[in-house]
């Protein structure tokens, strides 16, 4: 047996300039080939290699999630235990659930929250004391609702972070409970304090969009479609270490989707997913596609300049089919509004709340449901709480039914948070919360109330 030694490799005079540099581009490549592969593993006839694909990629977003937290309690700890800031007496019975949830003990619950743990101890004492002044409370705001209101406003804000004040108004009368966006505001202070959006809620649908060539006002449903593209990463982001700095917009670093939506009812008529950027032809069969399952043919369909829609192949599409095609001015904003904020909101309610899929089959079905969910239970602003379904379909609005009246005093004949409505049986009743979620995903919640004894 021969013992050969290996041969030395020669290192730069400069390399120690540059290992922090090299140490980003390791983990930058390293993620690159893990993606690519996580892409084979999905797609695989091996269902055991898809699980394992799955359960790798979870595995690896825990543990993300708790370099996160390591460094964040890192900077933490550096600050002297008399300056850190206190916990308020909401947070301190949040960290005493948590506690029973895992079975952690005093000196567990401690050092995951960076306090001593005689101040547990202490907590765990006092946690019966009542009034406003005790050290352990659950959140109490003040108004003329019962505390069970407060109660189903905060848990619904807890259960879909993504809901603002209005849109908590807006889905709880939907289900029977009429209340006012700063009543809400009021309920949510106490929980958390955050600043106020720095675009203001109206400005969530536009009214209509500028056109290059002259306006187009929708007046009833399928007069007028807009269509876009647009990309979902499947990662983080798309940053890397080497030039261009940047991934490739393509499978298995994000997918591609297409979506059509009807500008009087902002009803999703349609969505495409697509491995690379679609060429004119894909966005064409998308069309027609979406136009033989509407049972509809818009007059006008809106789109941007892009390479797929500034073509003659889809303004031929068009003619052949009668539709009118109207393009968005360049670099003018608010041209193409309805579907750039239908685009924003399926991926800040939707898409990005989960992690998505890597199976082409998988990602259709997760933007369906998305869609289903948009188009059937998310109240719309600018439709004044209803559905893009009721309006496209002229059905009854769920928010105008007979609603409950929590207060038991109060007169039947006054007039409550907008829509008003009159009281479903006599006043006083005590309400329940029923979240559902549309197919099983949390982050596409169907909210109820039940009434209760």
């Amino acid at each position: 047996m021969f013992n050969h030694r290996l041969p030395d490799i020669p290192l730069p005079s400069q390399w120690a300039n540059t290992v922090k540099a090299a140490v980003l581009h390791v983990i930058s490549l390293a993620q690159y080939a893990i993606v690519a592969a996580r892409g084979w593993a999905a797609n695989s006839f091996n269902a055991r290699v898809r699980l394992a694909a799955e359960n790798d990629r979870l595995i690896q977003e825990v543990d993300l999630l708790r370099e996160e937290l390591r460094i964040k309690d890192a900077r933490l700890s550096k600050i002297d235990p008399r300056r850190r800031p206190y916990y308020p007496p909401a947070q301190r019975m949040a960290i005493l659930e948590l506690k029973a949830a895992r079975g952690w003990s005093l000196a567990q619950t401690a050092r995951a929250f960076l306090v001593e743990p005689d101040t547990i101890a202490a907590w765990l004492k006092r946690i019966d004391e009542a009034g406003p002044s005790a050290l352990v409370q659950l959140h109490q705001p003040v108004n003329r609702f019962p505390d069970f209101v407060r109660h189903v406003v905060q848990r619904l804000k807890t259960l879909c972070p993504s809901m603002g004040k209005v849109k908590v108004a807006q889905t709880l009368a939907r289900a029977g409970l009429h209340l006012c966006a700063t009543t809400v505001g009021r309920m949510l202070k106490a929980k958390a304090k955050t600043p106020p959006p720095t675009e203001p809620q109206a400005a969530e649908d536009a009214e209509g969009p500028v056109q290059a060539q002259r306006v187009v006002t929708a007046k009833h449903p399928n007069h007028v479609w807009h269509v876009d593209l647009t990309i979902v990463p499947t990662v983080s982001g798309f940053w890397t270490a080497w030039l261009p700095f940047a991934l490739p917009q393509c499978w298995p670093f994000c997918w591609w989707a297409a979506v059509a939506v009807d500008h009087f009812s902002r009803k999703v008529m349609g969505g495409a997913v697509f491995r690379k950027q679609p060429s004119s032809n894909q966005v064409c069969d998308f069309l027609a596609a979406t136009i033989r399952d509407g049972k509809a043919t818009p007059k006008y369909v809106v789109c941007d300049k892009g390479t797929q829609f500034w073509c003659s192949p889809f303004k031929r599409w068009c003619r052949r089919r009668k539709i009118k095609p109207r393009f968005g001015a360049l670099g003018q904003h608010g041209s193409l509004a309805v579907v750039e904020r239908l685009i924003r909101t399926l991926k800040a309610e939707g898409l990005r709340r989960a992690l998505l899929p890597l199976n082409l089959r998988r990602m259709r079905e997760e933007l369906a449901a998305v869609v289903g969910w948009y188009n059937s239970h998310r109240p719309h602003t600018w439709l004044g709480g209803r559905t893009p379904e009721e309006r496209y379909r002229r059905i009854p609005v769920a928010c105008r039914r007979p609603r409950f009246e929590p207060r038991a005093r109060w007169p039947a004949g006054s007039p409550c948070a907008s829509p008003r409505a009159k009281v479903r049986g006599k006043p006083g009743v005590c309400l329940q919360l029923v979240v559902d979620y549309c197919q099983g995903r949390r982050h596409l919640p169907i909210v109820t109330l039940k009434r209760v004894a």
